[in-house]
């Protein structure tokens, strides 16, 4: 009965969430784009100014990652997108092209439903907020249960920040009861017109199945290849201090090192040098049972965790100041744990022939899981940089640069975003990082160019086509053989 009435009470809070954020969107639609850019602006100096308690907040309530990492990610959500978004266009006409007599209007969608997950509960809830006010909608949230304090507070701020730059009340609302049935509603409501999904795949595909409009991103399993031109130490420091950042929970983070044979040694060299420790194979067998549960699902208590506290749980004993466990492996499938996504400082060890085996072997694993997210690739060699990018099934190909944050555009020029699509292959709306120019609708307005009288006349659509008199018989007597 308990449950119940709470489910209720979720319900009821969500339907009057978002009739505020409704109407409260009705008049900043009417706002120009200055006052816009001035409510934007001031959410985006509050959050940074609130970034390093926000961020002691989450690692409080969810204990994940780290702390100080986390400061780094709500200020890139702040400032790194604001700055990228602030001279963007989004109110009313933003392109004119005169010599084809089109011009495009922005018009916001709406009200938007934010889905916030516990792995980067605040950095989310700030970036979906700019992003979505930037393009004249109002959002609604809908936080991870196991992050609700540090969501709501990150939301607290926002919506002070915004009402005193001239926001509608009501333009941001949050969930303070949130349930599978509140989040249902939310995703379901008809006054809801797009789903910012961002969590785990249950619940991307249950915004994709709604009925509202959605853009959802799916698991991460981002495989790092490092091919023989590459400049190894760096390489591996790379892929190392990414794989560390904040515990590994950012979704574009690695989850398995490919190298050609030629450089096996040479790396396991260098890994271990830089505080890799290499399992063996009854430890790999023994943490293996920590990574997924029965259902196979991502094991929840390894995330974001240190590798002494994920040692500790897999009783495993390993050397003091060790960054990353890595085991070795030679299988992809679902059952093995190693080759799908670990969003902690674990990682999988492959070993390939030369760079097309390595090739054929990154797009295993991601077909394994991960399809449509991120790869990164550590070379010098331009050609075969250029022959990944033919051929990865991502949205994203990352070039001697650390994963976690290039793929979210901090150590990349890619656009500055905590929301990565993984294209149609991934089952996702757009591949794109995205940005305020995703969640508006854009309305053309075209000039007419020709009249009916100019195209009937129009000798190009005239013309037959030219072929052969004895061509045009066989194939017409090819024809009627079939049709009897």
């Amino acid at each position: 009965m308990e449950i119940f009435d709470r489910d209720l009470q979720s319900i009821q809070e969500i339907r009057c969430l978002i009739l505020k954020a409704k109407e409260a969107q009705k008049k900043l639609k009417e706002m120009s784009q200055e006052e816009i850019d001035k409510i934007v602006k001031a959410m985006a100096e509050a959050s940074a100014q609130h970034g390093e308690r926000l961020a002691k907040l989450a690692w409080e309530e969810t204990g994940f990652g780290l702390w100080q990492d986390k400061i780094l990610k709500n200020m890139f959500a702040s400032k790194n997108v604001y700055e990228h978004i602030k001279d963007m266009k989004t109110v009313g006409i933003i392109n004119e092209d005169k010599k084809n007599r089109i011009i495009d209007v922005a018009t916001p969608v709406g009200v938007i439903a934010a889905l916030i997950p516990s792995t980067n509960p605040t950095s989310t809830t700030i970036f979906k907020a700019l992003v979505s006010i930037k393009a004249g909608n109002a959002v609604v949230f809908s936080p991870h249960p196991n992050a609700k304090k540090c969501i709501i507070e990150t939301a607290k701020v926002l919506i002070h920040a915004a009402s005193i730059a001239g926001a509608p009340e009501g333009l941001i609302g949050y969930s303070t009861t949130p349930t599978l049935e509140g989040t249902k509603e939310l995703m379901c409501h008809e006054d809801v017109s797009l789903i910012l999904a961002t969590g785990g795949e249950a619940m991307v595909k249950a915004a994709y199945s709604s009925g509202t409009p959605a853009i959802g991103v799916g698991p991460g399993n981002g495989p790092a290849f490092i091919e023989k031109s590459a400049d190894i130490p760096l390489a591996v420091k790379r892929i190392l201090d990414s794989k560390t950042f904040d515990n590994g929970v950012i979704c574009a983070s690695e989850q398995s090192i490919v190298v050609e044979a030629s450089i096996r040694e040479q790396v396991i060299e260098e890994l271990k040098k830089q505080g890799a420790y290499f399992l063996s194979k009854e430890e790999s067998d023994r943490l293996s049972k920590f990574i997924l549960r029965a259902n196979g699902t991502m094991n929840p208590m390894i995330v974001g965790k240190s590798v002494n506290k994920i040692a500790e749980m897999a009783k495993l004993d390993i050397p003091k100041g060790t960054r990353v466990l890595i085991s070795e492996q030679c299988t992809v499938c679902k059952d093995n744990p190693y080759s799908r996504e670990k969003l902690a400082p674990i990682l999988a060890f492959y070993c390939e022939d030369d760079w097309k085996k390595g090739c054929e072997r990154c797009i295993e694993l991601l077909k394994n899981e991960g399809i449509g997210h991120t790869l990164i690739i550590h070379s010098q060699n331009e050609d075969i940089i250029k022959e990944f990018a033919l051929k990865k099934p991502v949205s994203r190909i990352l070039v001697n640069t650390p994963g976690a944050l290039g793929g979210i555009g901090a150590s990349t020029n890619l656009v500055p975003s905590l929301t990565l699509g993984c294209g149609a292959v991934g089952g996702s709306a757009t591949s794109d990082n995205v940005g305020p120019m995703n969640l508006i609708n854009i309305r053309r307005m075209a000039y007419g160019t020709r009249e009916i009288e100019d195209l009937k006349n129009d000798d190009s659509n005239q013309k037959k086509l030219d072929i052969p008199e004895e061509l045009m018989e066989l194939v017409i007597k090819r024809v009627i053989e079939k049709l009897k």
